[in-house]
């Protein structure tokens, strides 16, 4: 699952619109304190030979939700695709904010 998730991580960041994966408050404090993960913000359920994942990203202001969203869901489902092997069902995003640089 780790692997599936720095996977979604890496594939999400190359889209131009993402600021930064949003993560809860422990996975925070624990990057905080040394420990980097691509795979904040990111779960993953793998049944079978079959992915399910729900990805929780901060946006940049300017870029339009729905097209970035859309164009993150098919980088990650290629992406997983491409490394794992396993197939894809679906690829939930979920927009925790919009970063506005000043």
């Amino acid at each position: 699952d780790e692997v599936i998730a720095v996977i979604t991580g890496l594939a999400a960041m190359e889209v131009e619109g993402v600021a930064s994966m949003a993560g809860n408050a422990t996975r925070e404090l624990i990057s905080k304190i040394g420990i980097k993960s691509l795979s904040k913000g990111v779960k993953v359920d793998v049944l079978e030979d079959v992915v399910t994942v729900e990805a929780t990203l901060n946006l940049k202001y300017g870029y339009n939700v729905k097209d970035v969203s859309v164009k993150v869901q098919e980088k990650v489902k290629v992406a997983i695709e491409n490394m794992t092997g396993l197939k894809v069902a679906d690829v939930n995003i979920r927009v925790a904010g919009i970063e506005v640089n000043s």
